[in-house]
């Protein structure tokens, strides 16, 4: 395979950067609204985000159905904002899933387009042996570079023992992990296998852990190998989370990357800061009724902002949660230092010309 991250891209994924997973916007008609999904990426772009996930779960798997046929499409449409005004570094990561046929025709489909890596989920591959899961993520980093992802069990995903990522760290394919375990043994099990390898500088850990955020990208893990103690660090964060107030976690990535190199003691300011955000995460991702509500939750954030129309999606049944909606505004009046609602309004109408 030849490479299709380069090395300034490359470089941008190991130091660490903000990558929004990109929402899908909808008609009230359930069509793909062309003007306001543009206006996304370039929101994204203005806020300081290095990187953009497309065709991942913000922006509904749906996209895939062939009732839809939004796949492709939706990566297109953030490729050509992407082309005319992102710079030349930032990242381009597709959304892959299905089993290994759908998995690698969606992979060439994102290489064709321009983007960079693949975040692979493995959901589809339920049943399957540790040797036929391996043999399929292969099978995808032959075609396109791969974001491993630990999707957490309670929506979908598949537990993946530790033997198992201490395989999968040996793929060459494999530039990154994005840890969406919402599970500390399960994030361990991981960062263990990433140690171990002594593959650190070459495998970058991104978080997707939403009720965890601030400390993952606080802390230094270190463990004792049998060389010797290595330390591993979650370098930025790939999130349906900074898919909102984007402009604020760019602020609050530097903070946590400042303090983190600083080897000084973590800021107690920091440590507040990590409950507020998870506050924040309860209401936009509806933890309450089993995360139901987590995309129509971002939906109505970007409405209020005046980015998305409406919080529909193509699938009719998903809705805000009941209460859900007064839980956005109770951590909006909470927290105002948070959002920023306020860089929107300013460069709104411009990103939807």
């Amino acid at each position: 395979m030849q490479d299709a991250m380069p090395p300034t891209v490359r470089s941008a994924m190991g130091r660490g950067v903000v990558i929004p997973a990109n929402p899908l916007a909808v008609t009230a008609d359930r069509r793909l609204d062309e003007r306001r999904q543009r206006a996304l990426t370039r929101y994204y772009i203005a806020a300081g985000a290095g990187g953009l996930a497309v065709g991942v779960h913000t922006t509904q798997f749906e996209i895939r159905d062939p009732a839809h046929g939004l796949y492709e499409p939706v990566l297109g449409l953030a490729a050509e904002v992407l082309d005319q005004e992102a710079a030349t570094d930032f990242i381009r990561i597709a959304g892959i899933c299905g089993r290994t046929g759908q998995a690698t025709g969606e992979a060439e489909a994102a290489r064709s387009l321009g983007y960079h890596a693949g975040l692979l989920s493995l959901t589809a591959m339920s049943g399957a042996s540790e040797d036929e899961l391996i043999a399929h993520c292969r099978a995808v980093a032959d075609v396109i570079p791969v974001m491993g992802f630990y999707l957490q069990p309670a929506v979908g995903g598949l537990v993946l023992p530790y033997r198992f990522w201490r395989r999968f760290v040996e793929l060459e394919g494999v530039v990154a992990i994005k840890i969406a375990a919402f599970n500390r043994y399960h994030t361990l099990d991981v960062l263990r296998a990433l140690a171990e390898s002594g593959r650190q500088e070459e495998i970058t850990l991104y978080t997707g852990n939403d009720d965890n955020i601030v400390m993952d990208l606080l802390t230094e893990h270190v463990f004792r190998c049998a060389d010797g103690s290595r330390s591993v660090r979650f370098k930025g964060g790939l999130l349906g989370h900074w898919a909102v107030w984007t402009r604020g976690a760019v602020a609050l990535l530097r903070k946590c990357q400042d303090a983190s190199s600083s080897g000084e003691p973590v800021p107690q300011h920091l440590l507040t800061r990590s409950i507020e955000v998870t506050d924040c995460n309860a209401a936009f991702f509806d933890p309450a009724h089993g995360f139901a509500g987590c995309i129509p939750g971002i939906h109505e954030v970007l409405r209020r902002q005046g980015l998305l129309e409406g919080t529909w999606c193509l699938n009719p049944d998903e809705t805000l949660s009941p209460g859900q909606y007064e839980e956005i505004s109770r951590v909006y009046s909470a927290y105002p230092h948070l959002n920023d609602d306020h860089f929107v309004a300013e460069h709104r109408d411009d990103w939807l010309r």
